[in-house]
């Protein structure tokens, strides 16, 4: 059962203020609440089979040591991303001839958790624990955390108060994943920690990066 809690909050918490998280609240504007919520039930638990069992499979191949180290390290990259939030572009929308709500939200939502922060917080979960109780959690987390979000954007008619969400939630990747470094590293090398070290600092300086303004070309751009 400490598998499946760690992953319910794990996930939810991850998949707060995430670009499926924008997906979920955008189809929740346009169909049912409860479709669009069944649709993405479905969706997550196709992809999180997926990622369960890449995560279970190396966690029987890697050393537990090494495994809980950089699971540490994947956590701290997880709260530079949920710090740094997630936009949704207009190219990043899915366009389909499918009608029924249903299909239509099982079929964006499948898409765009594929390679998403959550998908590789659940392989990061499944290295560690169990199989059953990973799948299920972070599947029930994302519901929930979806399904939070939209109740709260239907009732107030705004979304979340992003910044605030984004720091709660990233303390308590980071602490997650320094306590898992800690546990996993006592008996590495120095130059392991060194590296890690240098990489956290990169990380937190690519994910933390002012963001690029985007421009309009000018008309003679457009004339040329």
């Amino acid at each position: 059962m400490q598998a499946f809690w760690l992953s319910l909050a794990m996930i939810f918490l991850a998949e707060l203020g995430d670009k499926t998280q924008l997906v979920a609240l955008t189809l929740a504007t346009r169909y049912n609440a409860r479709v669009v919520l069944w649709g993405i039930f479905w969706a997550t638990l196709g992809v999180h089979i997926a990622s369960t069992t890449i995560g279970w499979v190396m966690g029987g191949i890697l050393p537990t040591d090494w495994i809980q180290f950089f699971a540490g390290l994947a956590f701290i990259v997880f709260g530079f991303w949920t710090l740094r939030g997630d936009s949704l572009d207009d190219n990043e929308e899915v366009h389909t001839k499918i009608t029924s709500p249903f299909w239509l939200v099982f079929v964006t939502f499948f898409l765009a958790e594929l390679g998403d922060k959550t998908m590789l917080s659940t392989v990061t979960l499944a290295t560690t624990n169990a199989f059953i109780p990973v799948w299920i959690g972070s599947t029930l987390g994302m519901v929930l955390s979806d399904g939070l979000a939209i109740w709260i954007g239907t009732i107030l008619g705004t979304r979340l108060p992003e910044k605030a969400v984004k720091l709660g939630a990233s303390v308590i990747f980071f602490a997650f994943g320094a306590f898992s470094m800690l546990q996993g590293g006592l008996r590495l090398p120095a130059w392991v920690w060194v590296i890690a070290a240098v990489s956290c600092i990169g990380l937190g300086f690519f994910f933390l990066r002012p963001a690029r303004e985007k421009t309009e070309p000018c008309e003679e751009e457009l004339a040329s």
